[in-house]
């Protein structure tokens, strides 16, 4: 990428799991590369073109890179608004527009626990987010992303989304309370002491069928898992309400 970009190419960093840790045999390469200036359109056909190239390596990590390229000045003028830059999906070869990693968490990360590949140390490049903001991104994200699955709830009903669903919200339930975001697992063990007796057995169920989306999509969650995560999502996004009413933390 720093050859097809030449000048353009500032640095190429690692975030989510990898550099939080944690990360196991299920997890995505969540990758940031910083660039002075936006793509334009003559470099996107190189760019469109290694990923392919990518792709097509023999190795599951290939297939499970995901990231954006995002412009330096980018770095240093949080959201909101949102931003939508090329980005990676997970198991794609194509580049298209997109606001995935334009958030508060991915700019915690990088700047606070970002793995260095090649360039300046991203300290150098991203401005600190506040605890404040990232505590309100969150109880905003828990809320937005709980009405969208509630009007498509089949988009719940397989046994990949329905334990990451879990999985997510007990990690930013614990963002919450640390003003820090740290990994899944992380977030159901400190779930697994920190909420009510009622949760622990469906977070222990939601790390213990967690796997990879192609295996798992096509199968239907369990019908009790199911109807508790509801549940719990809604106990979620209450705890952030309350978290925002009183400043503080109660569960």
């Amino acid at each position: 990428m720093r050859n097809r970009l030449s000048d353009n190419f500032i640095g190429a960093y690692l975030q989510g799991s990898f550099a939080v840790g944690d990360f196991d045999t299920y997890s995505d390469v969540d990758f940031l590369i910083v660039v002075e200036e936006d793509v334009t359109d003559d470099r996107l056909l190189d760019l469109q073109a290694v990923h392919s190239e990518i792709y097509d390596l023999p190795s599951i990590w290939a297939r499970r890179l995901e990231g954006s390229y995002v412009p330096k000045a980018a770095l240093r003028h949080h959201p909101p608004p949102h931003r939508r830059f090329l980005y990676l999906d997970h198991g794609s070869r194509e580049l298209v527009r997109s606001d995935h990693d334009d958030s508060l968490v991915v700019y915690w990360v990088l700047r606070e626990e970002g793995v260095t590949l090649i360039g300046p140390d991203p300290r150098s490049l991203v401005s600190p987010v506040s605890a404040h903001a990232l505590r309100r991104e969150i109880s905003s994200t828990m809320r937005d992303w709980r009405q969208e699955l509630l009007a498509h709830p089949d988009k719940l009903n397989n046994r990949f989304y329905q334990p990451f669903a879990v999985l997510s919200y007990c990690r930013m339930l614990h963002t919450l309370q640390t003003g820090k975001v740290e990994s899944k697992r992380a977030g159901a063990v400190w779930g697994q002491n920190a909420l009510d007796r009622r949760w622990h057995r469906l977070i222990r169920r939601a790390w213990h069928e967690r796997g990879a989306p192609s295996s798992t999509t096509r199968q239907p969650a369990d019908s009790k898992d199911l109807e508790a995560t509801w549940t719990f999502m809604e106990h979620a996004v209450a705890l952030g309400q309350q978290w925002n009413d009183s400043n503080s933390w109660n569960d």
